[in-house]
């Protein structure tokens, strides 16, 4: 992970939410999604949305994507479920990112309540790392 900091300035939200999906990568989240609201709604600009196996993987997810944002120091205005271990939320303004045990995402449906929001691909040096993951993943089962 790169903790080098970054000011809000300096990159767009989407660069953000990359920046923030590499350090949950890291700890082995899988299945992201990036969807476009900013057109939507005032709220944010990006939701990112990442799976997890286990209430600890949620947990150890949402750890290092706070200490990715922290070294970076994007401002953060809220922190929801990192110890209860279901369901984290961060939010980083522009960026909101939810990180899921898999059968709750599935409850919810994030994606399914935003349907009409785009989903944004991601580059193509991030793709190839979530596609490891998601061989990591499929192994790990």
């Amino acid at each position: 992970m790169n903790l080098e900091p970054t000011s809000d300035a300096q990159i767009s939200s989407r660069e953000k939410a990359e920046m923030l999906l590499r350090s949950a990568l890291f700890k082995k989240a899988f299945n992201p999604v990036l969807v476009k609201l900013e057109k939507l709604t005032s709220l944010t600009d990006y939701f990112l949305i990442v799976s997890a196996r286990s209430g600890k993987h949620v947990t150890s997810v949402a750890e290092a994507v706070l200490t990715e944002a922290a070294g970076r120091q994007f401002p953060r205005y809220s922190v929801e479920g990192v110890k209860h271990g279901n369901w984290a939320l961060l939010d980083y303004g522009d960026v909101i990112v939810h990180i899921f045990q898999t059968t709750v995402r599935e409850f919810y449906d994030l994606e399914g309540l935003w349907a009409e929001a785009p989903r944004e691909m991601f580059s193509e040096d991030l793709s190839r790392e979530i596609d490891d993951a998601r061989k990591n993943h499929d192994e790990d089962d």
